[in-house]
């Protein structure tokens, strides 16, 4: 038995309920452990005794007044703003578009009327530099074709 076992259980040991023996052999044995569970009994302890306050007696009133007035309030683009979850959101999308758009590679961003000649041109060149592998390709295409179907002589 060791200590890592017995402080997974402490918080059940504490509330009460029953320990198998080798853990109570280890709790005779250990002091850190044994230390442990009598603060955790003792804290247990001031929770029981502890009484939670009493609510104002106006607490209801002045809940559903202000539930009132939230449901009055307009809702606008301005609203949006006033809640900080949605602002901050709204900020770091911002922020990540100008992040975004400082990384786009300028050279690569053709803005004229030459994009087509420019695509045109790249796919060429791309067609020159893959030769050899579409010539594969065309190989095995050429090898599919010719092939009618399955022989079973080999069975």
């Amino acid at each position: 038995m060791n200590c890592n076992f017995v402080e997974e259980h402490m918080l059940d040991l504490a509330a009460g309920n029953a320990a198998s023996s080798e853990v109570t052999r280890h709790l005779n044995a250990c002091t850190g452990c044994a230390t442990k569970l009598d603060e955790f009994r003792s804290t247990m302890a001031l929770l029981d005794e502890w009484q939670a306050p009493e609510p104002s007696p106006y607490f209801d009133t002045r809940l559903k007044a202000r539930l009132r007035e939230a449901a009055a309030e307009p809702v606008g683009v301005r609203a949006w703003f006033k809640r900080p979850v949605l602002g901050g959101a709204l900020a770091g999308l911002m922020a990540l578009g100008v992040v975004m758009l400082g990384l786009v590679d300028q050279d690569k961003l053709h803005w004229g009327g030459n994009t087509q000649q420019v695509s045109a041109v790249q796919d060429l060149q791309s067609l020159d530099n893959n030769e050899d592998l579409f010539a594969t390709f065309d190989i095995l295409d050429d090898g599919q074709q010719n092939q009618t179907a399955p022989s079973t002589a080999n069975f």
